[in-house]
């Protein structure tokens, strides 16, 4: 790589957060001459700031923006300014819901150029254990701990180029106006098209802003989608997006960079999809929220499993306890007492790995495990589904 004294690399750095900061320090010691030796022992501080493991964070706001969607504001409890973090990250907020001690991660809506507060925006999920209680229960001033921002998806300015697309469902829209907000901000020359796909209309979150947003600024464009039902006066695409839409709506395809956030089939879908036109996987980056809501319909799931079907899991020598089959095998630990350290609850970020002793788990292909986890047996919890008797190792 060349100098970072290069004017067009220099300048796409100048938009990662932090770097023009960092080098003014540099400057300012250089300048006096400095060999360093007074910031010995600053370095640990520093990334405890930058990269916390656990933040104490306050409900400040709640704003409703769905029947189905609310977005809470967060602040420290302490009043300073909340760590850094790339556009699309998630923080993991833990909680604690009838006794039972869980997390779910939440893309973070705002941007990174105001750390005063991190915004979650948070649909009702149906049949859901966590979201009806963030929903129906939290009120502002109640406090959560939560992790530091963390997570590979996010706009890399770097290497994702300045043609950049991003294919929302649903609540997928969350790290998508992180994305927004932070390029609309930049001098950069960027160019964003978000592509927002929901069920129904009153589903769509953040869409007056969007709308308002795309009036004001010729580098951003919005395309709507309705899946199911409509008024006369909508003015969006019906249906499921599908190739010749996607073929009228994206010139030269393979030449972008793709961001697709929504549930599991509609991520799949959209990939099919920009297959077809043309598009490499390595300019795509795909956000999972969560496991496989209906894993027993994926195509590769042992047909010989059912729902209902009582599966026995042993953790250790003596505990054990009983699951029914087709919940995650991380959901099951955590209802019985046991705690593992988890973030994003869909196979990539590997914190909440298990060693299987014995029996089978089903792992969908999200599961991002290492061909080294596999020689010795660790398995990522959040996303293994128990499909015979199993013991494990915490």
């Amino acid at each position: 790589m060349s100098s970072i004294n290069n004017d067009s690399e220099s300048n796409v750095l100048n938009f990662v957060p932090g770097f023009r900061e960092a080098v003014i320090k540099k400057g300012e010691l250089e300048s006096k001459g400095s060999n360093f030796a007074e910031e010995k022992g600053n370095v640990r501080q520093t990334i405890g700031r930058l990269h916390p493991k656990r933040l104490n964070l306050i409900v400040k706001k709640i704003r409703i923006d769905t029947p189905s969607t609310k977005t809470f504001q967060l602040v420290s409890v302490d009043g300073n300014s909340l760590p850094p973090f790339q556009a699309g990250q998630y923080i993991n907020l833990f909680v604690n819901v009838s006794g039972v001690l869980t997390a779910r991660p939440y893309s973070i809506s705002s941007s990174p150029t105001d750390l005063n507060f991190y915004e979650l925006t948070i649909k009702r999920a149906e049949g859901g254990f966590v979201s009806p209680y963030l929903l129906g229960d939290v009120k502002e001033g109640q406090i959560f701990q939560t992790s530091g921002p963390m997570g590979s998806y996010h706009h890399n300015p770097l290497f994702h180029g300045s043609d950049l697309v991003f294919i929302a469902g649903g609540s997928g829209i969350a790290p998508a106006m992180s994305m927004l907000k932070y390029i609309l901000a930049s001098q950069g020359s960027f160019q964003f098209h978000i592509i927002y796909s929901n069920s129904f209309e009153e589903d769509r979150i953040f869409i007056d802003e969007l709308r308002e947003l795309e009036t004001k600024h010729k580098n951003f464009r919005l395309t709507e989608f309705i899946s199911r039902g409509t008024n006369p006066d909508y003015k969006g695409y019906l249906g499921r997006l599908n190739l010749p839409i996607l073929q009228t709506l994206i010139s030269d395809a393979p030449s972008k960079m793709y961001y697709i956030c929504g549930p599991t089939p509609f991520n799949d879908h959209c990939v099919q999809l920009l297959a077809e036109l043309g598009v490499k996987s390595r300019r795509i980056l795909i956000e999972s929220n969560g496991p496989p809501t209906d894993v027993m319909r994926m195509s590769d799931w042992p047909r010989g499993v059912k729902q209902g079907d009582s599966l026995t899991i042993k953790v250790g020598k003596n505990e054990a306890f009983e699951v029914a089959a087709g919940e995650p095998l991380l959901n099951s630990l955590e209802r019985n007492g046991y705690f593992t350290e988890n973030a994003c609850r869909s196979g990539e970020c590997s914190l909440c790995r298990v060693r299987l002793k014995s029996g089978e788990v089903f792992s969908p292909k999200e599961a991002k495990i290492r061909k080294s986890d596999k020689k010795f047996g660790w398995i990522h919890s959040c996303v293994a589904f128990p499909t015979t008797d199993v013991e494990i190792q915490i």
